[in-house]
C-alpha cells in the first residue's frame, strides 16, 4: 500500500494554503484538544485504515532562540508543563520527551498549554528546547499509541515574546510557508 498522509493542525488558518486534496483534521488549540481530535481521527479509521498512514502535524510555533526562522522538523517533542520529576518520584514514567523518528534529533519542540509570550518564560524553556507550541507533543503521543508514524513540521510565527500576541496576523505567513514545505517534501 502506498504512503498516505493525514495532516493534523490546531487551526484552519495554519493549513489554508495546502492543496485541496490533502486530508486535514483541525484539533483546536492546546494539548487536550489535540490529543482528543488525533485519537478520534485514528480510532475511526480502524486498524486497516491506519495501514500505510503517516500523520503530519503542521503548525506555527514560537522560536525560543532568536536565530530560528522558517519551517523546521523537530525530531523530539517535550511536554514542558508537566511535573515530570514529581511523577518520576512517585515511581511512574512521565514520558515527557518523545522522539518521532523523523526530522532533526537535535531539534526539540516544547509543547504546553501555556501560551508563551513572556521573555522570562521563553528563556527558561530555551534551556531545554528550540521551539515551542501547544499541540505537537499530544499529536505525537496519540500517534505513537496507535503505532502510526508521525512527523512534526512547525513554522516560526513569533519569538515567544510579546510578538506572539499578534499570532492571528503572523499565522498567514506560516500557512504559506508550510504549504510550500508540503509541496516540496510530500506532494
Amino acid at each position: 500500500m502506498s504512503e498516505r498522509f493525514l495532516v493534523i493542525a490546531a487551526a484552519r488558518s495554519e493549513t489554508r494554503y495546502l492543496p485541496d486534496d490533502v486530508e486535514v483534521v483541525i484539533t483546536g488549540l492546546g494539548k487536550t484538544a489535540a490529543a482528543i481530535a488525533t485519537t478520534r481521527a485514528l480510532a475511526e479509521r480502524g486498524e486497516a485504515g491506519r495501514e500505510g498512514l503517516t500523520v503530519v502535524n503542521l503548525g506555527s510555533c514560537g522560536a525560543l532562540r532568536p536565530v530560528l526562522r522558517g519551517a523546521f522538523e523537530p525530531g523530539v517533542v517535550l511536554n514542558h508543563d508537566m511535573s515530570a520529576d514529581a511523577i518520576r518520584a512517585l515511581g511512574h514514567d512521565p514520558r515527557e520527551r518523545l522522539t518521532t523518528g523523523f526530522g532533526d534529533p537535535e531539534l526539540v519542540l516544547a509543547t504546553g498549554d501555556l501560551f508563551v509570550s513572556d521573555p522570562a518564560v521563553r528563556d527558561v524553556l530555551a534551556e531545554r528546547a528550540s521551539l515551542v507550541d501547544m499541540e505537537g507533543y499530544a499529536v505525537v503521543m496519540a500517534c505513537q499509541t496507535f503505532g502510526v508514524p508521525v512527523r512534526v513540521v512547525k513554522h516560526v510565527s513569533d519569538d515567544a515574546d510579546e510578538s506572539a500576541l499578534d499570532w492571528a496576523t503572523a499565522v498567514d505567513t506560516s500557512a504559506r510557508d508550510l504549504a510550500q514545505w508540503w509541496t516540496a517534501n510530500l506532494a
